[in-house]
């Protein structure tokens, strides 16, 4: 029987499950493409961003939000282009190997991508037809020479060590985004909301695999999976 679920609600986009982003300062993203020098004249913080954002005046009067590397402060400047120096933002080919780097354009000119939360950073590997950069999740992943990327890691580092310690507290937090919480599994909701639903008893040992061809709101749990159960070795025999 298929369900209304609070997933599907959530999947539709409507105000309600909508991230109030018209809270949030701006956009982050590189300002032009030629080399500009630029002075921080503020350090920000932005709802929509784990890390403080570095508020710049360019020497063409245009503005523009970084994301503040770790070592940056009210006064310094910053270049697009110029010597790979903390805060400034260098094409990928003219990066050292071996410098630690973030805010990393996935293609030339999106504004950036790649390692932008609060405390981590990506570093450079291999340089060649492709730069090789490593990723905050430790994965390897080429990228073009004319990408761009910022010297330094990104501030706010031990964000996450700090607890909440109230449930109040996280419920802002996680309001300020949109972000789903608190998540109630399926067998604690009712029967009407959910197909794992129902107060039959504590734990309700039904299976959960969704049917091949289920509607839309009784697909929860393993989708039609290769394997169930648990795996068993086979025993080799020489």
């Amino acid at each position: 029987m298929g369900k209304s679920l609070v997933q599907q609600a959530r999947g539709r986009g409507g105000p309600t499950y909508r991230a109030p982003s018209f809270n949030y300062l701006g956009e982050v993203k590189y300002v032009g493409a030629q080399f500009l020098m630029g002075t921080v004249v503020d350090i920000v913080h932005c709802p929509g961003h784990s890390a403080p954002l570095a508020s710049v005046v360019y020497e063409n009067k245009e503005t523009g939000l970084l994301i503040a590397p770790e070592g940056i402060k009210v006064g310094d400047h910053v270049t697009m282009g110029g010597d790979p120096q903390l805060g400034n933002t260098l094409l990928l080919r003219d990066i050292p190997e071996g410098t630690l780097i973030c805010n990393v354009e996935s293609n030339p000119g999106d504004g950036g991508k790649f390692a932008r939360a609060s405390g981590i950073f990506a570093k450079i590997l291999t340089k060649g037809k492709k730069i090789t950069v490593m990723l905050p999740s430790k994965r390897q992943r080429e990228f073009s020479p004319a990408c761009r990327a910022t010297i330094g890691v990104v501030a706010g580092g031990g964000r996450t060590e700090k607890p909440f310690m109230k449930a109040g507290i996280r419920y802002y937090k996680m309001k300020q985004r949109n972000k789903y919480w608190p998540r109630t599994s399926g067998t604690s909701q009712n029967a009407v909301d959910h197909p794992f639903g129902g107060k039959r008893s504590s734990r309700k040992g039904r299976p959960t695999v969704a049917p091949r061809f289920a509607p839309a709101g009784r697909k929860v749990g393993k989708l039609h999976p290769r394997k169930t159960g648990r795996f068993k070795m086979k025993k080799v025999t020489a």
